[in-house]
């Protein structure tokens, strides 16, 4: 069963995880997290995957963390079964080499809000609340609510929310920049798939490298990401042949700069 919580699926050049939780509104639990972060391996390794979407079963995005799964934990299980734990599947949809668009056909809430914002682009039906609820139970964002939201959306919109306790519009979010198209009740998909479309029109290889250097840039990749860069290049060159063929033959390799 844990394998249907998060599925992938492709179309063509445009990869589709969604989130199959509909009668929790898509709250995350643990096995919701590990199904997640295996949906993201399959996406990134998909032949001819050059952009992939996030949606939410059923009429919310995602509500979050689910409650029940972590208020039970004990401070240290909290810490790193739950709050390190969707840090790493989190940072790895962030990662993904494909750009991202989050289908907001739904709310997204507290987590499901970190969730969006972990992608890179976010389309949002009118009727869609965003928001960081977390201080009205006592706790706080744990997910990078305060972290990629604040480098991606800016400090005063999340103290907005996370603070103030503001539940967005999609209208109001959209003029503070958290989402990057708003259209009518149940258009998301067919809007983000558009938007998928053009991207995956442009060239891969350009469009990764753009999207790794803007997360240098942002702070969301640092070392990993310059060496990837560094080592497509080199793989490309005659350089990388002349030095592999020559460890081959046992022989000095004669660079040429090529």
């Amino acid at each position: 069963m844990a394998e249907r919580l998060v599925t992938f699926e492709q179309d063509g050049l445009i990869g589709i995880v969604t989130l199959r939780r509909p009668e929790k509104f898509n709250a995350l639990d643990i096995p919701m997290l590990r199904a997640l972060e295996a949906a993201l391996d399959q996406a990134e390794l998909a032949e001819g995957v050059r952009v992939v979407l996030v949606a939410g079963e059923g009429k919310g995005f995602c509500a979050g963390g689910d409650v029940e799964a972590w208020a039970a934990m004990s401070a240290a299980d909290f810490q790193v079964q739950w709050v390190r734990y969707g840090h790493r599947v989190f940072d790895r949809l962030a990662r993904l080499r494909q750009p991202t668009i989050a289908v907001l056909s739904g709310h997204a809430l507290g987590g499901g809000l970190e969730l969006a914002a972990a992608c890179d682009f976010r389309v949002a039906e009118t009727q869609v609340k965003l928001g960081f609820p977390e201080t009205s139970i006592g706790v706080v964002p744990g997910w990078s609510g305060t972290q990629r939201a604040v480098r991606r959306f800016g400090a005063q919109a999340v103290r907005r929310m996370a603070i103030g306790g503001e539940v967005l519009l999609a209208s109001e979010a959209l003029a503070l920049g958290i989402v990057d198209r708003v259209v009518e009740t149940g258009k998301a998909l067919d809007e983000a798939r558009a938007k998928a479309q053009k991207i995956a029109e442009r060239g891969p290889l350009a469009t990764e490298a753009a999207k790794l250097m803007i997360a240098i840039a942002e702070g969301e990749e640092g070392a990993a990401a310059t060496e990837a860069l560094a080592s497509g290049f080199i793989a490309l060159t005659g350089d990388l042949k002349a030095g592999v063929g020559a460890f081959k033959a046992k022989r000095k390799p004669a660079f040429s700069r090529s």
